[in-house]
């Protein structure tokens, strides 16, 4: 018998066990459409409290949402050429517009569109035609508009959550007067994803701006958040753009100044999606399964009533109910603590095994002999399957908003310290490439490396299978030499082996 719930462990097959973790947490399955997932109600839970907070982060900032169509035409892309280069090759096509029988019992399309259609793989162009629309005068400006949405990207090899061909997001598209009020939005929207990432998901991020060949396509600049997992690869966990005017002039965003005279606007877009939730997976899961930063997780504390006959049952019952009640009116993070009790036919140890690899913070058990002595028995999903400690009722629920944000504060911390751990400073070639050398399945973490524009590598980069990933936005001054160009350096630029 496996000494762990999840096999193989992390160290035996990193991959394998992502994929076994997000079964034993019955979080999501493979769909009859080859790259496509349904996502299941615990994962789904987890993104609506990510879309909960992120949506309360958002409108707090001044923004508003709104829905736009899934189906794009053909000719709203082609305005816009780097944009539309950049997505060809995953953009799904619709090109008919009905289905008829053969004759044979079999469909086939019918009523070719004159146009074809875009399932949208992002909404920057439509969302601008709808713009040109709404903006006349400086007066209609800014426009801070978000949508949560569904799109589509052809992927050759998926894996769930972290890249389907059709995945779940917000999308945020904003239009200004000046430059200087884009790149504002640009970055405050950077630090909303970072806080986010942070705070709630307990997931250390550096932020930082992509390098040119790595930018949004059509954008004047890209902004990212970068992760580290637990197999030292790197997660880009959200984006925000600098579109400049190039959209606004594609889609015709023109507005007139005070002054009279008519000006293109300047436009951004930024995006988070249930890749958020790989990420939260591959940084705190171990291999007893999910583990749920107590202010995302869908539960916060699970009550299991151990009895034996039907008089113990009455009797744990009332008691796991009235504790129930009780800690449903204690306050974390500001909402009521998330309780549930599991009443189900089932073996204790069935029950708690469960929650352990659904990565519930908090298991609660309680059968007579805790209920004649006031106690309540508690397991911590952040230590070991085994580590369980009595105490009293009371105190368990007059402390119970302290002990999540206990757990929450030490998964980041412990996250922070292995990102940390895996950040090294390289400043020569030879170096770099013997830090990448290993097969293709290895990763040895973060290298910060002196960059310049002119010096990309890109050959060297697609042999050890590694890509720049962001100029951290708080950098010492860098001296010397670019590694791969030999011109002097103007910044330092992390890179890594990246999902």
């Amino acid at each position: 018998m496996a000494d762990t719930a999840i096999v193989p462990t992390r160290a035996q097959n990193y991959p394998e066990w992502y994929q076994q973790v997000i079964t034993a947490a019955d979080m999501a399955e493979n769909s009859p459409v080859r790259g496509c997932m349904v996502i299941k109600p615990w994962g789904y839970a987890v993104w609506e409290n990510m879309q909960a907070v992120l949506d309360r982060m958002f409108k707090d900032t001044g923004h508003v949402n709104a829905y736009f169509p899934l189906l794009i035409p053909l000719s709203f892309l082609e305005k816009e050429a780097a944009h539309v280069e950049g997505f060809a090759k995953e953009c799904a096509v619709v090109t008919h517009h009905r289905l008829k029988g053969d004759g044979t019992g079999k469909l086939v399309p019918d009523g070719e569109l004159e146009e074809p259609l875009i399932i949208r793989p992002t909404s920057e162009t439509i969302i601008g035609h709808q713009f040109a629309k709404w903006v006349k005068s400086y007066r209609d400006l800014p426009i801070l508009v978000n949508q949560w949405c569904n799109v589509m990207r052809w992927e050759m090899r998926t894996r769930m959550f972290l890249r389907t061909a059709e995945f779940l997001w917000q999308e945020g598209h904003t239009v200004h007067a000046t430059a200087k009020e884009a790149q504002e939005e640009t970055l405050q929207m950077l630090d909303v994803y970072s806080e986010f990432a942070e705070k709630y998901m307990a997931m250390p991020v550096i932020k930082g701006m992509k390098t040119p060949d790595e930018r949004f396509p059509g954008a004047v600049d890209t902004y990212t958040i970068e992760a580290l997992m637990q197999d030292r690869k790197a997660l880009q966990a959200g984006t925000s753009h600098f579109l400049g005017q190039n959209f606004a002039k594609a889609s015709e965003i023109k507005y007139l100044s005070a002054e009279g005279k008519e000006e293109f606007a300047w436009t951004t877009s930024w995006g988070v999606s249930t890749r958020l939730i790989g990420g939260l997976i591959m940084t705190h899961s171990d291999d007893n399964g999910f583990v749920a930063p107590p202010r995302i997780a869908p539960l916060h504390v699970v009550i299991i009533p151990i009895y034996r006959n039907d008089e113990e049952k009455a009797q744990v019952l009332d008691y796991v109910q009235t504790l129930a009640k009780e800690l449903k009116q204690q306050n974390f993070s500001g909402s009521a603590v998330r309780v549930k009790i599991d009443d189900r036919d089932l073996r204790g140890g069935e029950k708690a095994w469960q929650y352990i690899k659904q990565g519930v913070p908090l298991r609660v058990e309680v059968g007579p002999r805790d209920m004649a002595k006031g106690e309540v028995f508690v397991g911590r999903r952040d230590r070991g399957p085994k580590e369980k400690a009595s105490q009293t009722k009371a105190d368990f629920v007059a402390n119970i908003g302290n002990l999540l944000q206990e757990i929450q504060d030490g998964l980041f911390e412990k996250a922070k310290k292995f990102r940390d751990e895996n950040i090294k400073r390289i400043t020569s070639l030879q170096d770099f490439e013997k830090y990448f050398s290993g097969d293709e399945a290895s990763a040895p973490g973060f290298a910060m490396v002196p960059w310049c524009e002119e010096g990309m590598g890109h050959d060297l980069l697609a042999k050890l299978k590694v890509t720049p990933r962001c100029a951290p936005l708080q950098q010492e001054a860098v001296t010397g030499n670019c590694i791969f160009s030999g011109k002097p350096a103007t910044k330092w630029v992390l890179f890594a082996k990246s999902y």
